[in-house]
């Protein structure tokens, strides 16, 4: 597999597309649950792929090199990429796990994404592991995927990458008290520990999808809410996390910034950091974080050094 840091991408995979659509690339026609009880007995779907099914399960939507690295963090060996989407394959076929893939005026996706069908979920149910998915999860847009699919990928960085790294939570559910809504960091979090001190990290991926501008700052609202009203203990939190907004690129930074401040949705209780999809291709993510600091009058960027982040 080829490592992050030899990625030599200019633009994010999980950028949105103008014109994009997704295009179903599973199987139709009818599969029974004798025939696939019959592969389990035959030994032709075993433990590694229930460990395929379960990550599924956890991530909603996954690339085939993400479920590759989940799977290493796991010490679950997939031997080869090759091998790997040979499994998905069969799972596909099975219709246990369904494929789709991006395409626009651009061109068709590079990479595929899986996600669970009815047949999936009877399995985990087997295995009485809690599995949420309905078959309307997989209509969600093209930018509810990419997020998570971004999101994803911050997640196994932080993983894979930083020393400190104690636990992670795919979808954590953060309650606006004042409103009574509860809305869903839709890059996930992460809590570091080190020296028995620990911090969590809230991502909230953005992406430049229709009237992107207006989502952003109407979620920015939500946290602001929850940030001044929060009291240790809230939403799962021990102390106040830190908020992370992870962009397409560095101009989208920028732009997002720009929105937050136009729009008065800065938090004052916490810094604001921002990083991209591809900085966390970076074999060290010390230095992957970046504020908007105001200088003169004026807002410049400043890159912040962050040690936690070290392997």
């Amino acid at each position: 597999m080829v490592e992050d840091n030899q990625i030599k991408a200019q633009i994010s995979p999980f950028a949105i597309r103008e014109g994009e659509i997704k295009v179903f690339d599973g199987k139709d026609g009818y599969v029974s649950m004798n025939q696939i009880v019959h592969k389990i007995n035959i030994g032709h779907i075993n433990e590694i792929h229930f460990a395929i099914l379960e990550l599924i399960n956890e991530f909603e939507f996954m690339t085939s090199r993400q479920i590759y690295q989940m799977l290493e963090i796991k010490k679950i060996d997939p031997k080869s990429q090759d091998k790997l989407n040979n499994k998905l394959d069969q799972l596909v076929k099975s219709k246990i796990l369904t494929r789709y893939y991006f395409t626009s005026d651009e061109g068709k996706g590079i990479y595929r994404i899986y996600c669970l069908e009815k047949m999936g979920k009877y399995l985990l149910n087997s295995k009485e592991i809690e599995c949420k998915w309905q078959p309307s999860d997989n209509v969600k847009p093209v930018p509810m995927i990419k997020k998570r699919l971004a999101g994803n990928q911050t997640l196994i960085a932080y993983l894979r990458k930083v020393k400190a790294f104690d636990s992670y939570v795919v979808k954590p559910a953060i309650t606006a008290k004042i409103l009574g809504k509860v809305f869903k960091a839709t890059g996930g979090s992460v809590k570091l520990t080190k020296n028995n001190k620990s911090i969590q990290f809230v991502f909230e991926v953005i992406r430049r999808e229709i009237d992107w501008e207006k989502k952003t700052v109407d979620k920015m609202r939500l946290y602001k809410e929850f940030y001044e009203n929060f009291l240790p203990g809230d939403s799962g939190f021990s102390s106040m996390p830190q908020l992370i907004l992870i962009c397409e690129d560095e101009k989208h930074m920028a732009e997002t910034f720009k929105e937050i401040v136009k729009n008065g949705v800065e938090i004052p209780q916490i810094k604001l950091y921002f990083t991209t999809d591809l900085r966390q291709n970076e074999e060290s993510l010390e230095s992957t974080l970046i504020e908007f600091v105001l200088v003169d009058g004026k807002y410049k960027v400043q890159n912040v050094e962050l040690k936690l982040l070290g392997m």
